[in-house]
């Protein structure tokens, strides 16, 4: 018996080995993932069946029959794709020994069946939590059945039980062994598939750490170039290129002397990835299609880049003669050409918002209320016989306020600069309304240096003025404070005019408010705040009818290049 021991163990040896190969296969491998087909399952049931073929003719004679490791295929198949892989598995080696012959041929063929079968349930219902312990019971298990069902059917019988005192010990731990270091081998399989593919998100998200304020800015020969530079220090790549439509943006690696940023696209894969907008994999320099004599570029992996479905151009990365592109290189690639399409989509819904900004600027620029230009002309009008000097006064703080209000080159303006233009317009109400009208300006000192954008307050200060002092009858008096707190500006217009209902913010925000008249500067400005700040930066309303309306913001202070910081120039 102990020579049988070591006769069965040299035999499961090679059935090991087998798996072993086995492992490196893909397909092998999507059934360890759950992701196997059922095309991929008749497959690897046929395999595992031809490894129990292979586990019965490496058997060992006795007796008329064989000891043999035919049970490992069929029970590994069954553990790791479930009852019909076993089962499969199970038939065909079943029905080979069948074929065999022998007074076992019947009992050895339908317990390999029955094997399978079970190996598969328990896969099945202790999917995901197969221990090395729980394996090796299994095999006890079937192996148990095995010797069971040969002395059941089995003829004759003293020939059976003395054919199963000798080999039953021996296949019973042999196999069970062998079934857990073909699950440990599995599971070595499945951890290193895990490192690596840690080790390539690990890459992916260093890649995008490095590049994400670079691709916020566009797809560009500047951007792309800092991008391939990135991408070839963090992966172990031969050349690294990114593309638009036309031409190359960006080659750094192998290659670069004639794979040059600006030049046309040279290869086949490159040019099939723009017109298919699919995935391009070449192993070969032929595959590549580069028409330039002795390019070293032997494999390479081209993906396409997009924005809104649209193909824009490619990420591309090669290796050299001798390397090819693996699996792992292929995700990489996916990964990172899926970040560097959306960080354009994003750049251009950036560009969307700042041209946005911009129009909803120029939009208020041009509302100069007809209106008030004309009431502005007949006070400066009524003033001219009686106070020359204030009308002369008047029309030069009229054709400041114009001049301010139609300034289109820039998008923020010191606070300081704001509020001349606010006494500008002040002036001119203030003379049409005499006593009716009364302002009072609180502002830091230390703001008045710090930036913020232009026709942000002017418009609200009219809102106040014209739909809360002016209906009225005895007046009232505007409020305006801003205060410098730690890095940001508290901007606060404030009036005890007539007020408006309660729910005017919560109307704001949802952006029901009406697109005229008092809506209408309201809500410009506080989608312009929204857009430059970020949502939450939005106008607080607080108003009751006949109390009045409070209207307030609060903003980080800026540098003169419009970055949000945390102190602002000359703002301590």
């Amino acid at each position: 018996m102990d020579n049988l021991f070591w006769l069965l163990a040299e035999r499961v040896s090679m059935v090991i080995t087998l798996a072993y190969l086995l492992s490196r296969v893909k397909i092998f491998r999507r059934l360890l993932y759950k992701k196997a087909t059922k095309r991929d399952k008749l497959i690897l049931a046929g395999v595992f069946g031809l490894i129990s073929i292979f586990g019965t003719y490496s058997g060992i004679t006795i007796n008329g029959a064989l000891a043999n490791s035919r049970v490992v295929g069929a029970a590994v198949a069954g553990l790791l794709g479930g009852p019909w892989v076993g089962l499969g598995a199970g038939l065909l080696a079943g029905l080979h020994r069948y074929s065999l012959g022998g007074f076992t041929a019947l009992a050895c063929g339908l317990a390999t069946v029955v094997e399978g079968l079970i190996a598969g349930l328990i896969g099945y219902h202790f999917r995901g939590r197969l221990s090395l312990k729980l394996v090796f019971v299994t095999g006890v298990l079937i192996e148990f059945i095995q010797m069971l069902v040969i002395l059941l059917l089995a003829r004759p019988f003293e020939q059976a039980w003395e054919l199963v005192s000798v080999i039953g010990v021996p296949m019973i731990v042999v196999n069970s062994l062998a079934m857990t270091i073909f699950m440990i081998i599995v599971r070595n399989t499945f951890l290193e598939e895990e490192r690596l593919g840690a080790t390539q998100a690990q890459k992916a998200l260093l890649i995008a750490n490095r590049t994400l304020s670079i691709l916020r800015q566009g797809l560009n020969i500047q951007t792309a170039l800092q991008t391939a530079k990135i991408i070839f220090e963090v992966a172990d790549l031969a050349a690294v290129a990114i593309t638009d439509e036309k031409s190359v943006l960006a080659h750094v690696g192998v290659g670069e002397d004639h794979h040059q940023a600006g030049g046309q696209i040279h290869t086949y894969a490159t040019k099939a990835a723009l017109r298919q907008g699919t995935i391009q994999i070449a192993q070969s320099s032929a595959e590549i299609g580069c028409d330039q004599p002795g390019c070293l570029l032997n494999a390479a992996v081209v993906v396409p880049l997009k924005a809104k479905d649209q193909v824009i151009g490619t990420l591309k990365l090669y290796q050299i003669k001798g390397r090819k592109i693996s699996s792992l290189n292929i995700e990489l690639a996916n990964g990172i050409a899926a970040l560097i399409s959306t960080q354009i989509e994003l750049s251009a819904l950036d560009k969307q918002a700042e041209l946005l900004a911009r129009a909803e600027l120029r939009a208020l620029q041009s509302q100069i209320n007809p209106h008030f230009l004309f009431n502005a002309l007949n006070t400066i009008k009524s003033f001219c016989r009686q106070k020359p000097e204030q009308a002369r006064f008047l029309l030069g703080q009229l054709g400041e306020f114009l001049r301010k209000n139609l300034q289109t080159n820039r998008e923020f303006v010191t606070l300081k600069e704001e509020l001349e233009h606010i006494r500008a317009y002040l002036d001119i109400e203030q003379a049409r309304f005499g006593n009716k009208l009364k302002v009072m300006i609180d502002v830091d000192e230390v703001a008045l240096h710090c930036y913020l954008p232009q026709l942000l307050l002017q418009p609200l200060v009219e809102n106040a003025i014209k739909h809360g002092i002016y209906p009225k009858v005895k007046g009232g008096t505007v409020k305006i404070c801003i205060r410098a707190i730690e890095g940001e500006l508290a901007i606060t217009i404030k009036d005890d005019g007539v007020g408006m209902f309660p729910d005017w913010e919560e109307r704001l925000q949802a952006g029901t408010i009406p697109t005229s008249g008092l809506g209408i500067g309201l809500k410009n400005v506080n989608e312009r705040l929204k857009t430059i700040y970020g949502k939450d930066r939005g106008l607080k309303i607080t108003t009751q009818p006949g109390e009045g309306t409070e209207v307030s913001v609060t903003i980080p202070k800026i540098t003169n290049g419009g970055e949000l910081v945390a102190f602002c120039s000359d703002c301590g």
